[in-house]
Order: structure tokens, then sequence, then C-alpha cells
């Protein structure tokens, strides 16, 4: 009888639950761009204790509405990294490791070719794409190269359902959770390699790649320097599962924030913001800049965000977001401008492109191990 009651009760209350989890999830365009600057207005803090207290009452709620108050122990395997490639002035490598027991995070890895006693770690997460090429896309491989160049140990990998990474769909319904429990490890493994220096990590992507920037830079203080491209927004909120599919921007009718507040959780440690006309950041200079700036200013720090707003460019990291970019990275992660430049100070970029098998993390010689989860239906119980 006890067990027929619990059944019973269960089914009344899963689907109500169900509907509050839905209720609670702020997709795409979630406010009007009027609710979005309104939103900002009415939460610009009037002190630094005021913003510290609201700050850990965010980065509280982004851990519970992606299920991570705790992060899950860390596999002891140890990462594969082969197939090395020696370019001009960098050198590029193939790696895959263990993220969850089962599942691999898969990405490229380019360290400078030029010896120093240490170096600047800079991860390079990717936006969407429509052909799913993600960190195999020009404007990676040119981002991570150059960045090389100048010093940088630079490391991109898989979002899900990119590239090698296709143990599971992009959409499962948990994804955010797994993309930020693989951004985590991640930064680990970029922070183990020799020679980096625990206090010049910098993390910066675009679109996608540009909330996986300001999420880990709010929830690990690692991260010195972020630079989220045409991400932050006041009334966009991310379309994908992957940036709002779990409830981290509101709480029934007690708790509601945006992306910028996110994003200044990254305060007083170095951004730039880099915006576009042709899409949400488009209101950027008018809007989310001058309240990133107040919030900066409450630390005394306001030299330490920027901001480059780009009119007539669109959503991507094309070459006039890089080369604002550049500047920034090089002046607070310690990095050789010189490197990448003409004797008339003109960015000169390596652009030498490789193929998605030679950037390939599984190959004959390196299968993706047997062990490996497959399916959605497998990673989303592993998830749950």
């Amino acid at each position: 009888m006890k067990k027929i009651y619990v059944l019973i009760l269960c089914t009344l209350l899963i689907p109500e639950m169900a509907k509050a989890q839905t209720a609670d999830l702020c997709r795409g365009k979630y406010f009007t761009e009027a609710q979005g600057a309104a939103f900002l207005s009415a939460h610009v803090p009037t002190d630094l204790k005021s913003w510290k207290s609201r700050a850990e009452k965010i980065r509280a709620q982004i851990k519970s509405g992606m299920e991570l108050k705790e992060l899950p122990p860390r596999p002891k395997s140890q990462a594969v990294i082969h197939s090395k490639r020696v370019m001009d002035g960098y050198t590029v490598e193939n790696v895959y490791f263990e993220s969850l027991p089962g599942v691999f995070v898969t990405g490229n890895l380019y360290r400078p070719t030029l010896e120093e006693k240490s170096y600047a770690g800079i991860l390079c997460p990717h936006g969407h794409d429509g052909k799913a090429e993600g960190r195999m896309r020009e404007q990676t491989q040119v981002r991570c190269a150059n960045l090389a160049k100048m010093g940088a140990v630079v490391f991109t990998w898989d979002m899900l359902g990119y590239g090698d990474s296709k143990q599971c769909s992009h959409d499962i319904k948990k994804s955010l959770k797994l993309q930020t429990i693989n951004s985590v490890r991640a930064l680990d493994f970029l922070m183990e390699q020799r020679g980096v220096d625990a206090k010049r990590i910098g993390i910066t992507g675009e679109s996608g790649g540009g909330t996986q920037s300001f999420l880990l830079a709010a929830l690990d203080p690692r991260i010195s320097v972020s630079i989220p491209c045409v991400m932050i927004s006041a009334h966009f909120f991310g379309g994908c599962n992957c940036e709002s599919g779990m409830p981290i921007h509101k709480k029934g009718d007690t708790y509601q924030t945006n992306n910028v507040e996110i994003a200044a959780l990254t305060a007083p440690r170095p951004m730039i913001m880099i915006s576009d006309g042709a899409d949400w950041t488009s209101n950027t200079p008018l809007v989310e800049y001058p309240f990133m700036q107040k919030i900066y200013a409450l630390y005394g720090q306001a030299s330490k965000l920027e901001q480059v707003h780009l009119a007539k460019d669109v959503h991507d990291y094309g070459p006039n977001k890089r080369m604002a970019m550049y500047p920034f990275v090089a002046k607070h992660l310690g990095l050789h401008l010189s490197r990448i430049q003409d004797a008339q100070g003109n960015f000169q970029e390596s652009k030498t492109l490789l193929s998605a098998q030679e950037l390939a993390a599984y190959n004959t010689l390196n299968p993706i191990p047997t062990h490996a989860r497959m399916g959605d239906a497998a990673i989303s119980a592993l998830l749950d």
C-alpha cells in the first residue's frame, strides 16, 4: 500500500516539477531589448558589499541550476597527446582525455616553438556553426596559432557533437552541465602543461564559446583574463541547451539574473567585451558596457575593463575581433605582440590550416577507448 501511495505521489509531483523547471528556463530572447536594459538599470549595486552579496547568489544559482554544487571526481586516467606537427613559430598536437568515467574531451594543443621560462595558458572554446566544424574552423585555428606564436600554450576542444566529440549529440537535455564539466577539466589539463604559469590563464571564445568563456570565469577563479566575444547581452540568454537549457538564470518568482550579471562575476579580473552590429550585442556600448563599468568601478579597477564595438561586423570571431583581442591578451597575459606584427606594427597572422583528419583526436594508432560511453541515453544517464 505504501509503494502504491509513493507511486501516486510521484505521478502527481513529477509533471509539476517538470513544469517548474521549464518555467525557470530563460531561452533565447527571453527579454525584449527594453526589458533587458530596464533589468540592468534596476540592478545597479550601490556599493561593493551589496554587489558581492548579489554575486554570491548568482554564482550559487548557476551551480544549483546546472546541478554542479560539487564537481564530480576527476578520472585518474592520463591524457593522450599525439601527432605533433611543427609549424611556423608553434606546434600543434592532438589530444583526448577523460572528464567523466567513459566521457572524453577531444581537442588540439598549440605550443610556442620559442623557449621561455614560463608561458601563459589560454583556453579557446568554439561557438556553434552549421557544419559542425567547431575547433577545426579557420577562425579557431588562426586564433589558436597566433596566440601560440605570441607565447601562450593554447587548448581548443570540441563542444558536444562537434569534431571528434560524437559520444552524444549537442542538444542533450543537460549539455550545459557536461560542457561546463569539460571546460573545468580542459582548464585542469592546460594548467598541467609544461611551463604554464598558473597566474596567467585566459579564456576566449565566440558565441556559444563566449558563453563558456564568461561562465567558466564566473565559476573558476583560476581564470585570470576573460574575453567573451559577441555574446554578452542583456536580453539574449543563449538559444541552445548548452547555454540556457538548465535553470541558471531564474528560480521561480524570487530570483532572476541575465548574462551580463553572470559576466560581471569576472570582475575585477581583466575583460574586454567584443561586440558587433548584427546580433544581440548591438546595444553593448549603450547598455551592457556601462553596467559592467559600474561593477569594475566598485573594485577601483575600471581600467581592467575594455570594450570594442564593431558596428559593421557580424556574429563571428573574424579578423577585426582578433585584432582587438591580441593587444589585450598581450597586455594582461604578458605575451609578445611583436611576433605577429610587421615592421610597421600591422598584424600578420599565420593562416596555415590543417585538415580535420590531421587534427583528429582519434585515429588508427589512437582509437577511442573501448570503455567510452556511447549515445545520448548513456551520457544522459551518467549526468542524471
